[in-house]
């Protein structure tokens, strides 16, 4: 495995929540709520597990090329859809963050946003990595060329 963030363990742990925002919310809502909650995580549990996280708005592109169900042109769920993505060394300590008594009360601050309630799924990485410098990716280039004519030679 390559190491795409530095410190995260090989056996490391992603978490995900998908928030739907309500309509009377906006993505301003959700950022200042998010960011005061990821703060806290960053403050609270950097030392007791946290590694580290990001947050992604449905940008309304679907990859008609990467797709196979249909070829839409907008997500329906543009400007409303969030991923809120955490990496954890363990499920555990993950667990242990969210019965902090600093983590409650903003917990509830962002589920108060959710249309679609809240379900957070923990996944153990199998692969991350990052792109090839342009050096690396032509030396790739030119090792699969000069082995792929060896094999099928």
């Amino acid at each position: 495995m390559s190491t795409l963030i530095p410190g995260f363990p090989s056996d490391g742990i992603v978490t995900i929540n998908r928030v739907i925002l309500r309509p009377e919310y906006t993505v301003d809502d959700l950022q200042e709520r998010v960011a005061v909650l990821c703060e806290n995580v960053k403050t609270y549990h950097s030392d007791t597990g946290f590694i580290g996280g990001f947050v992604a708005l449905n940008s309304g592109n679907i990859s008609n090329e990467g797709s196979t169900v249909g070829q839409a042109v907008q997500s329906p769920l543009k400007d409303k859809e969030a991923l809120i993505v955490t990496f954890w060394r363990s499920f555990e300590e993950h667990e242990a963050s969210h019965r902090s008594d600093t983590f409650q009360p903003l917990f509830k601050q962002v589920l108060e946003l959710c249309e679609n309630g809240n379900e957070e799924l923990a996944y153990t990485m199998l692969w991350s990595g990052k792109a090839y410098s342009a050096a690396e990716a032509k030396a790739a280039r030119d090792a699969k060329a000069k082995y792929a004519k060896a094999a099928n030679g």
